[in-house]
């Protein structure tokens, strides 16, 4: 059968790039299509080199820094994609890549990493963060993030079946489109990360340094921890905010290579981990080093992390919370064994991931392609 598979935009290679290699690895000969592709070629690697098909914001001004901007545009375009020759569609989508439209003889499939983030319930922690909550810029933002609505509402009647990355998703997907999703978590691939049981005497994080992250809230944690150290990995926009608040025992390290994460993280005592996320892949990669984590227990955390075993939960964004967290760490640090920690991780890898969504695939190509109940 012709597939073709849909992705919003081809820029990096993070999480949902990381779901759609193996997609491509399940379904090698399937098309790619995307608003726009500004991929580097030392990373077209993982789309095996392919033709990516774009969509008209390819050849906008300025689309290649700024295509985020077109986002009014965006489901414009991504109707427009003609993919009338292929029978399975699956469409890899946190923004729009599921609203392409499709006709009454082809299988929409479509992975849902979360409904669009800015314009459902994260909104009003969106503008905060962007200082667009007041003012003239603030009301265009609202008009343009209830017309994205409008649109996300429009593309989920084009889907045949959703599939989510968690039940924390889930649970969203049905709160914004009433829709059901099967439940597949992400591939992570645990096994370029080895289990290290010689723990050394520092905390660690890493993150790309985003509001969201909460990557301030524990670095000033450990100013109330001057015993302990920390170490952080990571750059972006509020690298400066959390430079300001950094003691003398937290070292800022600032963007690393792979490897050089991988070492800290797999000697690290915890990896402390702030953010509420639609999955989280870095707390299952810190459990594949053998290393707990400590993490707000809120999102795909709580199902990724089992509490007293492989870490433990603080049930607020604070400083106050995350001190008493590794305090109490601190005291049954004991009970934590790397061996299963490891093997905690081990149901999240990249194999059990494309057996999963391979098999599922197959059963809804049986259900409504070969008519058989």
């Amino acid at each position: 059968m012709r597939v073709a598979i849909v992705h919003e935009w081809f820029v990096d290679y993070s999480g949902s790039e990381k779901v759609l290699e193996q997609i491509l690895n399940i379904y090698p000969e399937a098309d790619l299509y995307a608003l726009v592709d500004f991929l580097p070629n030392d990373l077209r690697w993982f789309i095996k080199n392919k033709k990516v098909y774009t969509s008209f914001i390819q050849n906008l001004p300025f689309a290649k820094s700024k295509f985020r901007h077109y986002l009014p545009l965006f489901s414009l375009a991504i109707e427009q994609l003609d993919l009338g020759k292929y029978d399975i569609v699956i469409s890899n989508n946190h923004c729009v890549a599921k609203n392409v439209i499709t006709n009454p003889d082809q299988l929409h499939i479509s992975y849902v990493h979360s409904p669009i983030r800015y314009a459902w319930d994260k909104q009003n922690q969106y503008l905060k963060e962007s200082n667009l909550d007041k003012g003239i810029k603030g009301f265009i933002t609202k008009l343009i993030l209830q017309y994205a609505r409008i649109n996300d509402i429009r593309g989920v009647n084009g889907v045949d079946e959703f599939i989510c990355n968690s039940h924390y998703i889930s649970r969203r997907i049905w709160k914004n489109y009433k829709r059901k999703a099967k439940v597949i978590y992400p591939p992570v691939d645990i096994d370029t990360f080895q289990l290290n049981e010689k723990k050394e005497d520092y905390y660690f994080t890493a993150s790309r340094m985003v509001p969201y992250k909460r990557m301030d809230l524990i670095v000033e944690a450990f100013q109330y921890l001057p015993d302990k150290k920390l170490v952080v990995i990571g750059d972006g926009p509020e690298f400066p905010k959390v430079k300001q608040k950094a003691g003398k025992n937290v070292e800022l390290l600032g963007f690393k290579s792979t490897d050089v994460l991988k070492k800290y993280m797999s000697q690290a005592k915890a990896f402390i981990f702030a953010a509420e996320e639609d999955f989280g892949i870095i707390p299952v990669e810190a459990q594949a080093c053998g290393t707990p984590v400590i993490a707000y227990g809120k999102g795909g955390a709580l199902e990724t992390i089992i509490n007293n075993e492989t870490g433990l939960f603080f049930y607020e964004q604070s400083v106050e919370a995350i001190v008493s967290a590794v305090k109490l760490f601190e005291r049954e640090s004991s009970k934590f064994i790397p061996k299963n920690i490891r093997l905690n991780s081990e149901k999240f890898s990249v194999k059990r991931f494309q057996t999963e969504f391979k098999d599922y695939v197959d059963s809804i190509i049986n259900k409504y392609l070969l008519k058989e109940d």
